[in-house]
């Protein structure tokens, strides 16, 4: 038996540009979201108001306009296919929460990174809507990147040089900005997916913000994976999931490092986009500015967590290593260090020498890099791969860089890393 009818992007379009005096010319699908779980679409609206056109030029950064001109926006709209309603796997949770956390950066963090930060602007969305959002649907409406940013990043491609150097540029100034937006309250963001659901259960009410973990991959919502690995055969298996034996307690590398980067409220915590890949972002068409896109996994943690990820990949090889055949343990090169150098800089441009040494970054970079292994190894590995693998298996050979982790963390919080169901 068929399930119920999906509801319609451009009904839903109409319902919510007709609030801000604009009617709607057009609507495209670009896209439909991975399982189903909706569509993104590209849509042209019309302002029927002179206020209403000054205010979605000054949104596309154009200058003003009056009533009749027409805008180019996006529609991200969220309605789970029927067999996922009610569902309680971690999957779902995950999706779900996530749309609700990207909606909220959009709506309440974007218009407090100011203009330092290319992203996105809101126009209109469910947020707060009692008619749309009592459906269950989660509907955003944002200005179109594409005609500022026509180049798109291609799935699982690497970037050209000036991309990266963009991207990088890009990434320091999220992270620097969103320093001054970390709240200290934690309560006020959202936890990991059954955490979420059994705090709201308890409570009656839950976290509305961004993610208290940035990403998606961290260890406490990837346990079985986790325990997958402990069981394969897999080098990683030992190298990873093993009982250091440097510990008081019963701990592996990966456990350690995934309680390292937890966040705790130090100074250097920031945003962190969670899934930075070349597919999730825009360049100009040389290439020397980008804006990213795709927030669902933003959230607290460190920078270089981000940095992970893009240089695994999206950094072309050579940029990293200048030769062709890798060693089975490799140090940091050079081409690695000035990429490492130029984020640095820039993210510390306006503080003061101490406030994040070259050295402590390092140890933390290295840290990301472990994680980050720990996550593919028991996923899938893909892109820069080998030197991956290699240069994780030179860190967790470094018995300074294994003495420095031990002693950064309270081995008594290891308990936080740990599903609760």
């Amino acid at each position: 038996m068929a399930g119920p009818e999906q509801p319609d992007p451009a009904n839903i379009a109409k319902i919510l540009l007709s609030r801000h005096d604009l009617e709607l010319v057009s609507c495209t699908t670009l896209q439909t979201l991975w399982a189903g779980y909706g569509k993104i679409s590209a849509i042209t609206a019309r302002a029927t108001t002179d206020e209403a056109a000054i205010y979605v030029s000054k949104l596309c950064g154009l200058e003003p306009r009056g009533a009749g001109s027409t805008y180019p926006l996006i529609l991200k709209l969220i309605s789970p296919p029927p067999s996922q309603e009610g569902a309680e796997e971690e999957g779902h949770l995950r999706k779900m929460l996530s749309y609700k956390v990207e909606q909220y950066f959009y709506s309440d963090a974007v218009p407090l990174l100011g203009d330092e930060v290319s992203v996105a602007k809101l126009l209109a969305s469910t947020r707060g809507d009692d008619e749309l959002a009592g459906s269950g649907l989660i509907a955003t409406i944002m200005v179109d990147l594409r005609p500022a940013f026509p180049v798109t990043g291609g799935k699982r491609s690497v970037l050209d040089s000036v991309q990266v150097h963009a991207a990088l540029e890009w990434l320091a100034g999220f992270h620097r900005r969103s320093w001054a937006l970390v709240s200290g309250d934690l309560k006020e963001y959202i936890l990991p997916p059954f955490e979420e659901l059994a705090r709201r259960r308890r409570t009656g009410g839950g976290g509305t913000g961004l993610w208290l973990n940035g990403g998606y991959t961290y260890l406490t919502t990837r346990w079985t994976e986790y325990l997958w690995l402990s069981e394969s055969d897999s080098e990683w298996r030992d190298a990873l999931c093993s009982l250091m034996p440097e510990a008081d307690i019963r701990v592996s590398v990966a456990m350690v490092v995934a309680l390292f980067l937890m966040p705790c409220g130090r100074a250097i915590e920031s945003y962190i986009h969670g899934d930075v890949k070349s597919e999730n972002l825009f360049t100009t068409r040389d290439g020397d500015r980008v804006v990213f896109f795709d927030f669902q996994y933003v959230g607290l943690g460190l920078g270089v967590c981000d940095l992970a990820k893009l240089f695994t990949c999206s950094v072309p090889m050579h940029m990293l290593i200048e030769t062709e055949v890798l060693p089975k343990k490799l140090s940091m090169c050079e081409g690695e260090k000035v990429l490492l150098q130029r984020y640095h800089t820039s993210l510390v441009q306006h503080k003061d020498p101490g406030f994040y040494p070259w050295d402590e970054f390092i140890r933390h970079w290295e840290t990301a890099l472990v994680d980050w292994c720990r996550f593919q190894a028991s996923w899938g590995f893909w892109g820069n791969t080998e030197w991956l693998e290699a240069r994780v298996r030179s860190i967790l050979d470094d018995q300074e860089w294994r003495d420095w982790l031990l002693k950064s963390v309270d081995l008594g919080d290891i308990g936080k890393i740990a599903i609760l169901r």
